[in-house]
């Protein structure tokens, strides 16, 4: 089994400063990790330094307007928003990470690894023509676009489970049906960005291929999981996609800064261990996992260990939590089980899955 890992030292500029959730040591506080864990001496993963993604690949998916504005917001250093700020070394960092997910996707479908992980990213908030959420371009959708137009994909899958909704990346393929979007997050009443629910299923000729499972705050790694097993798993396996990419971090863990959920280290394990199986079932094993959310400095090194040991293929990590992990509240499970009926009823006119 060869797995590949994307990272270059410059990921670090993407650091949106000081007091702000989204900080550039996390990179070099998760490759020290890594290497004491002694996953990067493992033998078949590599990892690969990857060049700026090219303006082209990001005019696949953006307007030429938006990309104007963000290099010309970097040049004067003036943020996007305010929670989004541009600025040359961050606009650098930014394309260094993209061109990392392009990397990843390239080193699986031109055969040279299996499987792959991409660190650093997940910029799911940005679509066509805006940005915001921390994101000021959407390498999910650069990814899905350089692999169609490279190797003529008919069929990607993403899965996103980072806590927060990836409206940019709903937004970009709502219409179309090559794109099968599953998002496992945060209830959008109590979470940025406030999109995601269970009726939001895309339209037109993507009618049905936009599926959103809105979690209830404090859910734990065992309801967490059925949740993905009974939505993603049956769904990939009759969509049979070219490809599988994740998108998340370690935000759904239940010490993160900015959201509510309740995983643990080995909740992530178990949920990229999934992920891993269902690839191999339905295509060929073929999966790039794009790991860069996360806004807990203390867990988030072993939660991007779990996630990406998952992908190596260990059959079991020794490292923890730091803390110890709530008891979930009774009545997560009741409205876990409640939303999932209510969303099989909603799309078993799409799939036969759940008729």
């Amino acid at each position: 089994m060869k797995v590949a890992l994307t990272y270059h030292e410059k990921f670090g500029q993407y650091d949106l400063g000081f007091g702000h959730p989204f900080r550039g040591d996390r990179f070099v506080n998760v490759m020290r990790f890594f290497e004491e864990q002694g996953l990067l001496g493992l033998p078949g993963v590599t990892v690969l330094k990857p060049g700026l993604v090219d303006r082209g690949d990001l005019l696949r998916v953006h307007d030429e307007e938006y990309v104007d504005l963000i290099f010309r917001l970097a040049e004067f250093g003036q943020p996007y928003d305010v929670e989004t700020p541009v600025s040359l070394r961050i606009l650098e960092a930014a394309r260094l990470v993209i061109g990392g997910a392009v990397m990843a996707g390239e080193a699986v479908y031109g055969g040279e690894v299996d499987r792959a992980v991409a660190l650093g990213c997940g910029f799911h908030h940005a679509g066509k023509n805006y940005g915001g959420g921390f994101c000021l371009f959407n390498d999910v959708a650069v990814l899905v676009e350089y692999l169609r137009e490279k190797y003529g994909l008919k069929r990607v899958l993403v899965l996103d489970y980072d806590v927060h909704f990836g409206n940019g990346t709903s937004d970009i393929y709502y219409s179309d049906p090559s794109v099968l979007f599953v998002s496992l997050h945060q209830d959008p009443r109590t979470l940025y960005p406030g999109t995601g629910f269970a009726e939001e299923i895309g339209e037109g000729d993507g009618e049905g291929f936009n599926v959103n499972v809105p979690l209830p705050p404090g859910i734990g790694d065992e309801t967490y999981l059925e949740a993905l097993r009974e939505v993603f798993v049956p769904l990939a396996g009759e969509y049979k996609p070219d490809i599988i990419l994740g998108n998340g971090g370690s935000d759904s863990h239940f010490a993160d800064m900015l959201g509510s959920l309740g995983l643990t280290v080995k909740g992530f394990f178990e949920l990229s261990r999934t992920v891993v199986g269902v690839a191999e079932k339905v295509c060929g094993g073929k999966m790039v996992l794009m790991v860069g959310s996360g806004y807990n400095p203390v867990v988030l090194p072993a939660c991007w260990y779990a996630l990406t040991a998952g992908v190596v293929g260990l059959e079991k990590i020794g490292v923890g939590d730091p803390y110890s992990p709530p008891v979930e509240p009774e009545e997560c499970r009741r409205t876990v089980k409640k939303t999932l009926t209510e969303l099989k009823q909603i799309l078993k006119k799409y799939w036969r899955c759940f008729r």
